[in-house]
Order: C-alpha cells, then sequence, then structure tokens
C-alpha cells in the first residue's frame, strides 16, 4: 500500500514537472507576405530604437477604402512612383525621421478622431522587439509562363520592358534583338546609376498594373501579397504549350573554344572536338535562360576563356563546362538531375570524380570531331553540322531483353546466421528502368542496354553476365585494399544506401530479417 501511494505522489510530482516545464502552448504569430522593415536610418549610423516592422497590404487596403492610392504615400514622377516614403530622396537623418513622424502619427490621429481602426501614436508602439508576425515573403520571377502571358497582354511590344543605357545620350532605349532579363543590369543592390532588381520591379511592374487597371483592364496585383504570398504563388495558373521565346537562337550550335585555328601556349586548339549542342532541348527543360547565360546572352567563350580572364571571375572555360559542384556548369546541372529519387539510388553511391567520369561515359559522348574542311564554315553550316552531329548520337531507350535478366539471385556466401538472401533481380531491374524510361538525358548517357546495371556492378565492363560480387569483395575485409569494403560491408552499404537514396521504405533496412529469414537451429 505504502509502495502504492509512494508511486501514486511520484506520478503526481512528475506530472507536476511535466506541466511547470511545458506550461501553456503558445500560438505561432502569423506570417504575412507585406513586412516592410523601415531602417533606413541605418545610413546615418546605429538605430536608436529597433526597427519598424511595417504591413504594407494593411495600410494599401485602408487608403483605398478611403478612396485614395499609391500616391497617398509615394510621390509620382516621370518614371513612376518613388519607392520612399513621402519623398524622392533622402536629406538627412533628422529630415527622414520627421517625415515618418510628422505623417504617420498625424494620419494616425486623423483615423482615430473620426473614430476608425488606426495604428499606433507613440515611440514604443512602434519601435519595437516584439513580433506581431513573421515574414513568409517568397522571391518572385518570371518564368516562360508569365513572360509569355505578358508578351501577349503587350502584343509583342518588347520596348515596354526591354530597355538598354545610352553611355553618350544619358538614356534608356529599346535595342531589339538584343533584349536580355532585368537581372543583368539590375542586381541585388542598387549600383551607380543603375536601381536594384526589387526597386526596378516594383516601380515598373506596379506603375503598369496601375495604370493598366486604371484603364478598367485586367492586371496583375499592385500588393505585396499577390506577388511575394506563397499560395497566392501556387494560385497563377501555368500557360499550357507556350510558343517558343524567339530571339534569334539557334535550334543546335557548335560549343566552341572561341580559339579555333589559333595556338594557346605552343599547343594548337581545341585540344577535344567541339561540342554539339541541343540548344532548342535545353530551352524547353528549363525556364529562363539564365540557367546557361548567367551573365548575358553571349557565347560562353566571350567571358570563360581557355586559359581564364577577369571578364569570367578566371574560371576557365574547361572548368565552366565541367566543374560538377557548380550548378551553371554542364556537367554540376547534369549532376543535380541525378539526385532525384528515381536516379540517386545508383548515382548517390558513386563518388564525385567516379560520377563524373560515369557521367560522360567518354568524352565522345559530347565532344565530337567534326571532319575537315578547307574553309572555316558559316554560322549557319555550323548549326547544320551540329544537328546532324545530335541526330546521329545513340539514345538508348531500353535494357537487355527480359528473358537475358534473370529473375532472382540468391545470395549463399555470407549465410551464417541466416538463410540465404532471395534478391528479386528482374523486379528491381525493370522498375528501375521504368522510372527512367521516358527520360531523354538518361537516354543519351545510359550509353548501351547494360549501362543501367552499372549501378550495381559499378567496377564491371558492361555484360549480360557480370562477375559475382565476391570476385572483387572478399567475405573477409582485405587490408591491402583499404578503399574496397568487404563483401558483407559491400552488400549492406550498396542495397541500404540506395534504398535510403531513393526513398523506399520496403523492406525495413532497420531489421535484418525483412531480407534475411533467421537460421533455424
Amino acid at each position: 500500500m505504502i509502495a502504492g501511494i509512494l508511486a501514486g505522489l511520484l506520478l503526481g510530482v512528475r506530472g507536476i514537472g511535466v506541466l511547470a516545464v511545458v506550461g501553456p502552448q503558445k500560438e505561432a504569430p502569423p506570417s504575412r507576405a507585406d513586412i516592410v522593415t523601415i531602417d533606413g536610418l541605418k545610413a546615418y549610423g546605429p538605430l536608436e530604437r529597433p526597427a519598424v516592422r511595417f504591413f504594407h497590404d494593411r495600410h494599401t487596403k485602408a487608403v483605398t477604402k478611403a478612396g485614395g492610392d499609391c500616391t497617398a504615400c509615394h510621390i509620382k514622377t516621370e518614371d513612376g512612383l518613388s519607392l520612399k516614403y513621402k519623398r524622392l530622396e533622402d536629406t538627412g537623418k533628422k529630415a527622414v525621421m520627421e517625415v515618418y513622424h510628422e505623417n504617420c502619427i498625424s494620419c494616425h490621429n486623423d483615423r482615430i478622431a473620426a473614430g476608425e481602426d488606426s495604428g499606433p501614436v507613440t515611440c514604443g508602439q512602434c519601435h519595437t522587439d516584439k513580433r506581431r508576425a513573421v515574414s513568409s515573403r517568397q522571391p518572385f520571377g518570371f518564368d516562360l509562363s508569365l513572360h509569355y502571358r505578358h508578351s501577349k497582354a503587350r502584343e509583342k511590344k518588347c520596348g515596354d520592358c526591354h530597355h538598354a543605357y545610352d553611355e553618350k545620350e544619358k538614356k534608356l532605349y529599346y535595342a531589339e534583338g538584343k533584349e536580355g532579363t532585368c537581372r543583368y543590369c539590375h542586381k541585388a543592390q542598387t549600383e551607380e546609376n543603375r536601381i536594384s532588381m526589387r526597386h526596378a520591379s516594383h516601380i515598373d511592374c506596379i506603375s503598369c498594373h496601375r495604370e493598366t487597371k486604371a484603364k478598367n483592364k485586367f492586371a496583375g496585383p499592385v500588393e505585396c501579397g499577390g506577388c511575394h504570398d506563397p499560395i497566392s504563388q501556387a494560385s497563377i495558373e501555368p500557360v499550357k504549350d507556350i510558343p517558343r521565346m524567339k530571339r534569334n537562337q539557334p535550334d543546335a550550335v557548335l560549343v566552341k573554344t572561341g580559339l579555333e585555328g589559333k595556338e594557346v601556349s605552343g599547343n594548337p586548339s581545341p585540344l577535344m572536338g567541339q561540342v554539339p549542342f541541343n540548344h532548342i532541348g535545353h530551352e524547353q527543360a528549363n525556364d529562363t535562360c539564365r540557367v546557361c547565360h548567367h551573365a548575358a546572352m553571349n557565347k560562353c567563350s566571350e567571358c570563360h576563356s581557355v586559359t581564364g580572364a577577369q571578364k569570367g571571375d578566371f574560371v576557365t572555360l574547361e572548368q565552366a563546362m565541367h566543374e560538377v559542384k557548380s550548378e551553371q556548369s554542364c556537367i554540376g546541372c547534369h549532376a543535380e538531375k541525378q539526385e532525384k529519387p528515381v536516379c540517386a539510388g545508383c548515382h548517390n553511391f558513386i563518388e564525385q570524380q567516379a560520377a563524373k567520369a560515369e557521367l560522360s561515359a567518354s568524352c565522345l559522348n559530347c565532344h565530337a570531331q567534326q571532319p575537315e574542311a578547307e574553309a572555316a564554315p558559316t554560322p549557319e553550316e555550323e548549326g547544320m553540322i551540329a544537328k546532324l552531329l545530335l541526330d546521329s548520337r545513340r539514345a538508348v531507350y531500353r535494357t537487355f531483353d527480359e528473358s537475358e535478366i534473370p529473375e532472382s539471385v540468391k545470395i549463399r556466401k555470407l549465410s551464417d546466421r541466416y538463410e540465404p538472401s532471395d534478391f528479386p533481380h528482374r523486379k528491381i531491374v525493370k522498375k528501375l528502368f521504368e522510372n527512367i524510361r521516358e527520360d531523354k538525358l538518361a537516354a543519351y548517357f545510359h550509353a548501351d542496354e547494360g549501362t543501367l546495371c552499372q549501378g550495381c556492378h559499378h567496377n564491371s565492363p558492361v555484360s549480360k553476365k557480370p562477375p559475382a560480387c565476391a570476385s572483387c569483395h572478399s567475405k573477409p575485409f582485405d587490408p591491402k585494399n583499404p578503399h574496397r569494403p568487404g563483401l558483407l560491408a559491400a552488400y549492406h552499404r550498396q542495397c541500404i544506401e540506395c534504398h535510403d537514396a531513393m526513398g523506399l521504405e520496403k523492406p525495413d533496412t532497420r531489421q535484418c530479417t525483412s531480407c534475411h529469414a533467421e537460421k533455424k537451429r
């Protein structure tokens, strides 16, 4: 009985302790996409009070309800609305402070006098570390679908958005045929006479949307949440069957070093054959030209020279095309595709350098030797040569015939504590193949019917009957080959890492009996 009382007291103490530690759960603050941090006074030194977290859309709705518009807070100029609050430029710390204090507080007081909901009027109510909401703002950008919508709405008047800067005349103009992404000029921060991408987008896009709406026409959003709220972004319906964006780009092109016929340090160039590049195919696989043309719409070799140049941050052409860890290189982009669960089962196991070699299988998968010609081909002739070379590539959309693939393999070598493991060989091969059946990238780089088998038989030549794992991985660990695991480790590492990379739940790799039946003693 005493034991029962003590147990009850102990449980009670534990219960009190849990309640004391956990306590009542506080609700997380709401998320908003329109939070603007007003901290412009940082330009004049450390802030004396916390920055103001301003809810832009809440104020926009209040102003609109009162019959006003954006000009209630932002001055209109020839270029659109000034992004600064009730001023065109900052003229000093005191002047900027007074602009906010006089206008914000007086507006709030006027609303209070009118019996309407209003905002704070004291210092501590605005300048506070307490967070009433957390930002859910997501970056926003144009994909092909949105670009097509705007192009169609503006009747293909590209000059409405695209412009270049005339250094001599000191003004903007439309350079037809030389259109590029806005981010080529407008960077993350304002530079010299070029405003930041954020400012350029808000000035041009919002001004255009406002003017279009004023004409009672359908237009895009003018509030923060319309572009930057994750739910709003997900609700934008993509256009199907988008026509190709035309900018005089080729369907196929030969990727060259720019030094053909010349010599570099006494060595003739190029050392490798030129690469026929399926330009239209890569356009269809991406949402923006910046995936490859990340700095300008020029040839890669104009910035990335064979030896490296300042214009290309001293990244050589070979590095720009082959660097595995760069998303902007050819091999780096392809390696990123291999991280998909359907591919990762094989490719995740292969180490980086091995992946680089395996990815291309051989340099000739990309580099093709062109026939010698008496004269250099014209750009049109180069396009024809590139297309012919691309058409000659062998895409493999098949693996070995089902009858040539063993249905199952019984793994007996390590059957000491457990029964031999029945490996459903054919089922696994078929599933792996089904995962990539429609994948064009895999079709070109799985260059043989047996390339798929290399995921497991990674150091064997392509064959319908590759050697058994035990032919390389000995049963005990071989200390003379420290980089080659023993047979037990090889099986478990290969199988378990494959299951983890592909996100497979069955069999449960944490339970030995999921694969091995217990031996009867």
